[in-house]
């Protein structure tokens, strides 16, 4: 189910709330049973069979976790000095592992799940293709929104460790995971910022700010999605199509692209997340914030504390942090930068342009660092910021070519046709009324004016995270509330053919 869909919309949400707030007058653990089976529901609209995988992974994660935190208690009675956290007692056996053996052994059978049903065809398929067998996995299905899912329970797992996780309550941790907005494609959540949220009495009555501000962002992320991603989307196709089928395209067309597909991905993206955030909010629990204005970053280093920053943050806390970050050298840092990029590309899809994108976001992050340690102070921030700022996006709509191609040979094309290295000549005329590649059927003007409202849209307006209702004057907050209700209806009528958001496919 999308949230861009009719079901969802009149029939699935408004079922969703007045049921959770007329069972929270009740009795708030039948109002959060109804919140997780709701959301078991949602994933299942998609494809009941992966239930049982979504089911079993919670299951196994849950079990690990208390076996950690048994083993924890069990060390701080014998240690209580080194440990300040506690755990529940647990009903589990002991088996004698260690903590860190149970980690080890817990994170690694999620990256066997996550690699087997991500990753399995793309290893063998380059096995058959350095040895020349003719292995077959046969067809398998990518769960939606296994990623997500799993990087959510790792950092359970290894929050529980490090005696990070305070409450244990199992629907809780159900509702944890599976928490419908944010489910299929994201933010990727931390055990600590949700359970408190879901164990506090004032979640489960209902918060008329909340409500309104949760509207506002809802529509806000409807319109990114069906006003601008869905209308630029065409474009990228199409020029990213053409080229796949052997058409050199012009540096205007291949810019053209490029730019098309870099802002198609951040407003269906961000829209997302905005939508979740709203819906979220809606029920009084707060996600944390996953984009703040990225395209406006004036460094790399800048661009990833602002883009996808659920994902950046379990990057860091999780893989860089634990390889030794900063603290063993520069030489040590910049290998620490690459293997986190690497693994960061391979975690968007088994493909060698997602490696090559991750790689491409290392060296970037490896020259920034190597800059900003040569030019600490010296440069003036009046240069430095718009300077910066114009290299950033530029080096970031090159890597999102390489992202968003389906080999590095059409990367390849594309980017040696945008700096007009190998690209068919131009014809302005083609580019104002023509078509934008022989192979489509777009015209070059509307894409002019799409492009430059979109632009303006993510270099001139504020944050979605920024924007809140006007309380306390009747006459704003219902201007307000008239604007987004017109915009709703205007991004409802744009729905048509099943759009689902991209990074359901990462």
């Amino acid at each position: 189910m999308l949230f861009n869909s009719y079901a969802f919309i009149f029939f699935y949400l408004p079922v969703v709330l007045i049921g959770f707030f007329h069972l929270a007058r009740i009795n708030a653990a039948y109002a959060s049973g109804w919140l997780a089976f709701s959301s078991l529901f949602f994933y299942a609209y998609w494809n009941p069979a992966y239930v049982g995988l979504l089911l079993g992974s919670i299951l196994c994660n849950y079990a690990f976790g208390m076996w950690i935190a048994k083993r924890r208690t069990k060390t701080a009675r014998v240690f209580p000095e080194q440990l300040k956290g506690s755990a529940p007692s647990c009903s589990v056996k002991d088996s004698g592992f260690s903590r860190k053996q149970l980690l080890i052994m817990a994170v690694g059978a999620n990256l066997l799940l996550l690699g087997y049903y991500k990753y399995a065809h793309f290893f063998v398929d380059n096995l058959n293709s350095l040895a020349g067998t003719h292995w077959n996995m046969g067809n398998i299905i990518l769960p939606l929104g296994i990623s997500f899912f799993t990087f959510t329970q790792i950092a359970f797992l290894v929050d529980t460790y490090q005696g990070k996780v305070k409450e244990y309550n199992f629907i809780h941790y159900v509702l944890f995971v599976t928490y419908f907005p944010h489910l299929i494609a994201g933010p990727i959540l931390h055990h600590k910022e949700m359970m408190p949220q879901f164990a506090r009495a004032s979640s489960y009555k209902i918060n008329w700010e909340h409500v309104a501000n949760g509207l506002m962002l809802f529509t806000l992320g409807l319109c990114k999605k069906t006003l601008l991603a869905d209308a630029l989307a065409p474009y990228a196709n199409g020029v990213f199509g053409g080229v796949e089928s052997g058409i050199l395209p012009t540096t205007y067309e291949a810019w053209a692209g490029a730019l098309a597909y870099t802002l198609q991905l951040y407003f269906d993206f961000s829209g997302y997340t905005d939508m979740a955030l709203g819906i979220a909010l809606l029920f009084n629990i707060k996600l944390p914030i996953n984009f703040d204005s990225p395209y406006k970053a004036t460094s790399i280093i800048d661009f990833w504390r602002r883009w996808h920053m659920t994902l950046s943050r379990f990057l860091r806390d999780y893989l860089y942090i634990p390889l030794g970050g900063n603290r063993k050298g520069r030489m040590r840092r910049y290998a620490n930068l690459m293997i986190t990029m690497l693994l960061g590309g391979l975690w968007h899809g088994a493909g060698w342009t997602f490696v090559a994108w991750g790689a491409l976001h290392g060296i970037y992050l490896a020259i920034n660092n190597i800059w900003r340690d040569a030019t600490a102070g010296t440069l003036p921030g009046r240069i430095v910021k718009p300077a910066g700022g114009a290299i950033t996006f530029i080096a970031v709509v090159a890597a999102w070519v390489v992202f968003r191609s389906t080999d590095i040979a059409q990367a390849k094309t594309m980017l040696e046709a945008m700096f007009c290295i190998n690209s068919r000549p131009i014809s302005f005329d083609a580019v104002l009324h023509g078509q934008l590649l022989l192979a489509t059927d777009l015209s070059g003007r509307d894409l002019i004016k799409l492009l430059v409202l979109s632009l303006a849209w993510v270099w001139l307006l504020p944050n979605s995270s920024r924007l809140k209702f006007v309380a306390g004057n009747t006459a704003l907050a219902l201007l307000q509330a008239v604007v987004v209700v017109c915009f709703l209806a205007l991004a409802i009528d744009q729905f048509g053919s099943y759009s689902p958001f991209l990074y359901f496919r990462f």
